[in-house]
């Protein structure tokens, strides 16, 4: 699933090219707004908030969710999509832009002033203008005991982090990722270290935490199973563990999607959550990478 610094990128890209323009082409091909037409809606702008992208039209605003598989495609009006159409969710289109979302996990269209209904479950965005470092530590300290790599990872305690900065802010500041929240002494370091590290790579063509852009050397510990410490030389460690999704909802390796799962409300009831209603599914467990020895387990 991208991670904070890559929808951020992303908001950015759409932004430039729909903000303050007029829509010649409005195209939802998701059941719940097939019928909706937004065609000469003005785009206000586009922005991200943790890992959602929220696009602001004249009354409405759109707001879309990546997923594991989905994506955004800019094209000048009249060329070629490089995606399948039929892979498509969204089409925005200006005199000169299109935008189009293929396979993207959410779609939500909701009236400007109902997005809480949509990220009001969000914690402080990490690359966001309500970034508060406090507020995220109450947050965390609010369950003490909870593994610290599934804290990180609950969009509820801060928007924006996914499991590559886990692992990563983990290991450089020597913490392992099932030591309880009450137990890590280093906890404004590790707030400030992950906010540096998506600050440092949201404007970054290619994503690094070492600081090195050489193929497997990218990341200190994440995907890289197996293979020596760039540290220690101690092989990188891996284990499945139970996480909270984007939702705010508690999943483990065993569960199965939830499709029903609570969503927000438009007028008509409560109705599937994402994608408008069937394109996504909550995430499931995550794979952790650490190093033994530079990330003492707990005892």
């Amino acid at each position: 699933m991208p991670e904070g610094d890559t929808v951020w990128r992303t908001a950015h890209r759409l932004d430039a090219a729909l903000r303050g323009r007029v829509l010649t082409t409005a195209e939802f091909r998701v059941p719940a707004y097939a019928e909706v037409d937004l065609t000469g809606q003005r785009v206000v702008e586009t922005v991200s908030r943790g890992k959602h992208l929220l696009t602001r039209l004249d009354q409405m605003t759109l707001h879309t969710h990546l997923k594991m598989e989905g994506s955004w495609h800019l094209y000048k009006v009249g060329s070629r999509w490089r995606s399948p159409g039929f892979q498509a969710r969204v089409v925005l289109a200006n005199d000169v832009w299109q935008a189009v979302g293929f396979r993207l996990g959410v779609v939500d269209l909701v009236p400007r002033d109902q997005e809480h209904t949509v990220v009001g479950h969000l914690g402080p965005d990490v690359l966001g203008p309500d970034w508060s470092p406090a507020d995220v530590m109450r947050r965390l300290e609010a369950r003490p005991d909870r593994p610290i790599g599934e804290a990180l990872l609950d969009q509820r305690n801060l928007a924006g982090v996914g499991n590559l900065y886990k692992c990563e802010v983990c290991f450089v500041l020597g913490v392992h990722p099932l030591i309880p929240v009450r137990d890590v002494e280093v906890l404004p370091q590790l707030l400030d270290k992950v906010h540096r590290m998506l600050v440092a790579n949201k404007d970054r063509a290619q994503q690094t935490t070492t600081g090195n852009v050489r193929r497997g050397e990218q990341n200190w510990v994440y995907a890289r199973a197996g293979r020596p410490c760039l540290r220690c030389g101690t092989s990188i460690a891996e284990q499945t563990f139970a996480t909270t999704d984007d939702l705010g909802r508690g999943v483990t390796p065993s569960d199965p999607p939830d499709p029903w799962a609570p969503g927000p409300t438009t007028g008509g009831g409560p109705r599937r959550r994402g994608a408008a209603s069937a394109v996504g599914r909550p995430s499931q467990a995550r794979r952790t990478y650490w190093c033994p020895t530079c990330q003492p387990a707990p005892d």
